[in-house]
């Protein structure tokens, strides 16, 4: 098995804000609108350097998705920053209308995303994001698994022409994927070739999916680790490839299991490959207060969820 090395924990709105930094130097286009949380967003070198370019829209979403539409018809591309509760559900009509339907070139960027944004609990915990925006059509869905990743995929938005949203998180997690892979909208990424299992994870869960890999090796059980860091165009070459060989699949996920990664996979399994599937996913219910560790236990979104998963999935088979 291929071992990944985490080389330092970070979180990756950082990536986000260094990808932003970056994109600010090398196109001239690229606009940047906050609703006041320039700190959370790491907009902070971003509106240092190109204040011209950034627009504080104070909390106000809705009128900064709308701000955000109409700046593209000028050439521009608007990157909207705030978390991911009030990215989406707060102004889903203004997406909707103005910038799906619309066609609009913006790029909706996401903090804070699921249960690891922590003691802010429930109300602020989105788990619904990634369906409300896979079901838009026309929409790129994004969610990155660590700080390079976020970083490579902000970058790679900007050439990128259409409605996207780009989700990511609030805590330090692992820091694993090479600085220098090149990230390809819909194309997802092998990190562990397998023959008994197809492990499927999104997010902060691709790291936890690695981990459960080394674990089920030690029980003598092959695991293909795939991280689907593009919902939306999925993937559905690579997961129909592996589960021609493995005969089963486990998907992981910082979301509610309806409407996420795993429900957009059973799809895909359904109409070409009907294959036994366990989800690791929120069940149905909101968050609560926390912090990430003791949400991410009780809500069993860990490498140890993982193994069980794949455990009961191999009995199915």
């Amino acid at each position: 098995m291929k071992k990944y090395i985490n080389t330092g924990s970070k979180d990756t709105r950082s990536g986000f804000g260094v990808g932003m930094t970056e994109l600010g130097h090398k196109n001239e286009n690229v606009v940047a609108l906050c609703a006041d949380l320039i700190g959370s967003l790491k907009f902070d070198d971003f509106k240092k350097n190109h204040p011209e370019r950034f627009f504080q829209i104070g909390i106000a979403e809705a009128n900064m998705i709308g701000i955000a539409a109409g700046i593209t018809i000028g050439g521009k591309i608007p990157f909207t920053g705030t978390f991911a509760n009030f990215s989406t559900g707060r102004v889903y009509d203004q997406i909707r209308q103005s910038v799906a339907y619309s066609d609009k070139n913006v790029k909706i960027c996401a903090s804070h995303a699921g249960l690891t944004l922590g003691e802010d609990g429930a109300t602020h915990q989105i788990l619904e994001d990634i369906g409300l925006m896979k079901m838009l059509p026309g929409m790129t869905v994004i969610n990155t698994c660590d700080h390079n990743q976020t970083k490579a995929a902000t970058i790679a938005l900007a050439d990128h022409h259409g409605p996207a949203y780009l989700r990511f998180g609030r805590p330090v997690v692992p820091n694993f994927t090479p600085a220098d892979e090149p990230f390809v909208i819909g194309k997802a990424i092998m990190l562990n070739e397998g023959t008994d299992v197809t492990i499927v994870a999104t997010g902060h869960l691709v790291w936890e999916a690695l981990v459960a890999a080394e674990k089920l090796e030690e029980k003598g059980i092959s695991a293909e680790v795939i991280n689907i860091h593009t919902i939306k165009p999925l993937d559905e070459e690579a997961i129909l490839k592996s589960v021609a060989k493995t005969k089963c699949i486990v998907t992981a996920e910082e979301h509610n299991y309806l409407g996420g990664l795993g429900e957009s996979i059973a799809g895909v399994l359904a109409l070409n490959n009907p294959t036994p599937q366990e989800f690791v996913a929120v069940k149905d219910s909101f968050g609560e207060s926390g912090t990430p560790e003791q949400l991410m236990e009780k809500y069993k979104l860990n490498n140890q969820a993982i193994v069980e998963a794949v455990e009961r999935v191999i009995k199915r088979k």
